[in-house]
């Protein structure tokens, strides 16, 4: 059996979980591959809400069992106190989550020094959550982390002190006041919570169940804050494209079979970093308050602009993308005219490329459609659907050279629209 793949393709924020959500009826497993409570899903079902940050989203489906795997950054007080959450829906969080191993744990003196780099870099901060995601992969990359299976070791304690010294050395080294002991009994008592969990060892695990299962595999953030490929150095720590599933969860390529790539039908972007296609205008504005787009995570108010296909394009490619799926069509349900950003201009140089360096200047060149002027929620059957937004459609297939099989037409998990 094979392993599908859940991607964002702009810069998070894209409406994965939704989306994981809705196809994990289908799929006995949910696996998350990379990242950590940075993420930030938003799930809506039955008139009930809720965010879901390092648990898959699969986790409210009747039956499905959810995988944290190796590639993902693991913080355990957040952890505790989502699972908290979740059992007030009925759910024991227990029986339906497997957490590997291998998955490096964020401690709070992770959180401190993300803080204090951030302080440290002044204009050039990277806009970060302050989660201690980056300090954790530093510590990874490294090899000075602690991981799951770690806390299962009777000298643990001694080697959370010894990497808990490391880190207050180096908040001195950047002259930053805290208080390092601040949360320490609640990680060390949130790490005798997650001991309550089954503790696997993810290859085999996840290999096993691909015998006779198929998976699906939820990426956090979005392809172009990929580490490797996004617009560097305004990125995650991690591998958000399609690479990051066989590292994250230890499979094959093989292995790998649908990849469906999500957009939404305009871009947004939380933190530092270029946007070519961000409005500063009414417009943007606009956007904003009708897409309701401020962070799941952390309430910040996001940047938000025209669809960008030269970018689309980009990730569409560099993830292998066999579905594309497409977000908040309805937001654009009152514009007159959409506009679509179909290439860009560099140096007074026209190019359909997605550059290296996404800092220099770039500008725009737009097409421009009719707006469908009609409200899309409701809409059940695609043969509904207005021939203006239909027509927008198209060309944004005939552009990346992949179908939009799927269209959500509102956060409910029931307002989403597959094609046939």
């Amino acid at each position: 059996m094979k392993i599908d793949v859940v991607l964002g393709l702009q810069w998070g924020d894209e409406g994965k979980g939704k989306i994981v959500d809705v196809l994990a009826g289908r799929y006995p497993a949910v696996a998350r591959f990379q990242g950590g409570p940075n993420a930030g899903h938003s799930l809506h079902f039955e008139g009930k809400s809720f965010v879901v940050r390092s648990i898959p989203s699969g986790i409210f489906r009747k039956g499905s069992i959810n995988i944290i795997g190796s590639g993902v950054v693991f913080d355990p007080i957040a952890f505790r106190k989502e699972c908290g959450q979740i059992e007030d829906f009925g759910i024991k969080p227990q029986d339906k989550i497997f957490i590997s191993k291998k998955a490096h744990l964020i401690l709070p003196t992770h959180r401190l020094l993300d803080a204090a780099n951030e302080a440290a870099a002044g204009k050039g901060k990277i806009g970060t959550t302050n989660k201690g995601i980056g300090p954790c992969y530093t510590d990874k990359v490294s090899r000075h982390g602690l991981r799951i299976g770690d806390i299962l070791a009777p000298d643990f304690k001694e080697r959370f002190e010894a990497l808990k010294a490391r880190h207050i050395q180096m908040l001195k080294d950047l002259s930053y006041d805290c208080d390092p002991d601040k949360e320490e009994k609640d990680f060390l008592e949130a790490v005798d919570f997650v001991k309550s969990f089954n503790l696997i060892d993810c290859e085999y695990f996840v290999n096993d169940l691909l015998k006779d299962k198929a998976l699906l595999a939820e990426g956090a953030q979005g392809s172009l804050l990929d580490v490797d490929h996004g617009s560097y150095p305004f990125v995650t720590s991690s591998s958000t494209t399609v690479g990051g599933v066989c590292t994250g969860l230890g499979v094959g390529p093989s292995k790998v079979g649908k990849i469906y790539g999500i957009f939404k039908a305009y871009c947004t972007r939380v933190g530092s970093g270029p946007f070519p296609t961000e409005l500063f205008d009414e417009t943007g504005e606009r956007l904003r308050q009708i897409g309701h787009e401020f962070g799941a995570v952390t309430g910040r108010p996001r940047r938000c602009g025209w669809l960008d296909l030269v970018a689309l394009r980009y990730t569409a490619m560099v993830d292998g993308v066999t579905d594309l799926i497409m977000m908040k069509s309805d937001c654009l349900d009152d514009f007159d005219t959409i506009k679509v950003c179909t290439s860009y201009k560099i140096g007074g140089k026209e190019s359909q490329v997605f550059p290296f360096d996404t800092r220099e200047e770039i500008v725009p060149v737009y097409k421009e459609f009719k707006g469908w002027k009609r409200d899309l929620t409701g809409i059940k059957d695609e043969k509904d659907l207005p021939k203006e937004f239909t027509d927008y459609i198209k060309f944004i297939e005939d552009y990346i050279g992949v179908p939009v099989n799927i269209i959500s037409l509102g956060p409910d998990r029931e307002a989403t629209i597959e094609k046939k």
